[in-house]
């Protein structure tokens, strides 16, 4: 299996990466903050105003390690790889599937069944835990919507069908998720979903971990050999890693949600660790961007049974098994791709 905790995420501003033997060394106003083996580390990722020696890019594309870079607030920009070791034949089929609209259209109510099902426990578990919440009937009926959103989801013919349920399902999940904030309400409150830039601190939270969420996915793609660039429900766009986002519906409740609504109320995250801009975009500042990361890195520790394989797996390694679920499915040893519903 892929190790998972083994992601450097530099953070500090004007810090440099360099090659010291087998050796990643990252620098701060030339002070030795870290050093690290390069073998211990699976991919590097850097917030805004990271350098890295010439040297330190060819010892991560000598040992497989992808740096991604983000601005400094959690917008991906590009990532940088060495050679990639993937199966063509697997590649091929994933070619061919997506050119088929019936294959497209398998793929793509596979992982909205995922995304609305996992949308529908959120909500629920809310109910099962604040039952005297203010506003647990309006969560009650969007719970209640999201179930009859899969059931026309399973008799849709086309993508764009397809998408039509998916946005009404989101409409009705997100219509809600404000109740689901129990605390810090003066800060944390939440009108709709905003993003490029968000507006609000909550769209802020919520985007910069969908970000954290679609590199981890990328990389268990790019792990087993699979394109990230050419998925099914999202179409082929130059620049966008199709295939993380169609897998990413899957995660974002389940994974980023829950962990923006725990963050803000038990008040791991506070107000004052937001700003806007001139622009009206809200920012994290380094230290909420740092809580936000270990809070990420500590939930991916914890374990959960695989609703598929029925064993015990690390929320950090569910990427990259359905990766693997995905790739076993194109080769034809599954009949259908076996998306990660919660229970």
């Amino acid at each position: 299996m892929k190790r998972h905790l083994n992601t450097l995420y530099v953070t500090t501003q004007d810090s440099y990466l360099s090659k010291d033997g087998e050796t990643v060394v990252v620098k701060s106003d030339d002070k030795v903050i870290v050093k690290i083996p390069i073998h211990t580390l699976g991919s590097i990722v850097c917030f805004g105003r990271v350098s890295q020696s010439p040297a330190l890019l060819g010892l991560c594309a000598d040992n497989g390690v992808a740096i991604s870079f983000l601005t400094e607030y959690g917008r991906f920009i590009a990532k940088l790889q060495g050679p990639v070791s993937g199966n063509v034949l697997l590649r091929k089929a994933q070619y061919r599937l997506s050119d088929e609209n019936n294959g497209s259209i398998i793929v793509a109510k596979a992982v909205l069944t995922a995304k609305l099902s996992n949308c529908r426990t959120v909500l629920r578990r809310m109910l099962r835990d604040h039952p005297e919440n203010h506003g647990a009937s309006a969560v009650e009926t969007a719970a209640d919507k999201l179930t009859s959103s899969l059931k026309r989801l399973q008799y849709a013919v086309s993508l764009d069908e397809i998408r039509g349920i998916e946005g009404d399902g989101a409409h009705n999940y997100f219509m809600v998720f404000d109740n689901l904030i129990t605390s810090q309400k003066d800060e944390f409150y939440f009108r709709g979903r905003n993003k490029r830039p968000p507006m609000d601190n909550v769209n802020c939270l919520l985007s910069f971990l969908y970000t954290l969420v679609m590199h981890d996915i990328r990389s268990g793609l790019e792990t087993v050999g699979l394109d990230p660039a050419v998925g099914f429900l999202h179409r082929d766009r130059p620049g966008r890693p199709s295939l993380a986002l169609d897998i990413l519906e899957e995660f974002r409740p389940f994974l980023a949600d829950r962990l923006t609504l725990t963050m803000i109320n038990i008040s791991q995250v506070n107000g004052k660790g937001f700003k806007k801009d001139a622009s009206g975009a809200v920012l994290m500042n380094d230290d909420t961007r740092k809580t936000v990361l270990i809070a990420y890195q500590k939930r991916k520790q914890d374990e959960i049974m695989h609703p598929f394989l029925n064993e015990k797996v690390t929320i950090g390694l569910l990427f990259h098994v359905q990766a693997l679920l995905f790739a076993r499915f194109l080769r034809g040893d599954l009949d259908g791709y076996p998306p990660f519903i919660w229970k």
